[in-house]
């Protein structure tokens, strides 16, 4: 007997089958509300914190402006590569990289808030 499988190619292909469009940007205009009030709330401690300074009559040092700034941007960086990184796989994949974007965004965020008190910020 020959065994014919070794030499010839199967020709069953396997056909992914993708997820509507819309639900995918339902999924993402979802996340997407979480991560626009992440960079509200920095905006929010970035012109909180300018007011409470000059009403100290002092300013924002160079490093406080650079992490408040780095604040703002962060959630808009880690949203559009978690979108890029989720785009065409399944819409739970996708729900899943945005939400572990998400955490990582609330993550550093929180570091940012304990490592550097309002003193380093300040001059």
């Amino acid at each position: 007997m020959s065994d014919t499988h070794g030499n010839e190619q199967d020709s069953t292909t396997v056909t992914r089958r993708r997820p509507p469009r819309w639900l995918m940007f339902a999924i993402a205009a979802f996340f997407g509300l979480f991560y626009a009030y992440d960079v509200w709330e920095a905006v929010g401690n970035l012109v909180g914190l300018n007011g409470l300074a000059q009403s100290l009559d002092t300013k924002l040092s160079g490093f406080g402006w650079t992490v408040l700034i780095f604040a703002v941007i962060l959630p808009v960086l880690v949203y559009a590569l978690a979108y890029w990184l989720g785009r065409g796989r399944a819409f739970g994949v996708q729900a899943l990289t945005l939400f572990v974007g998400l955490c990582t965004v609330a993550a550093v965020s929180l570091d940012i808030t304990a490592v550097f008190s309002l003193a380093r910020l300040i001059v």
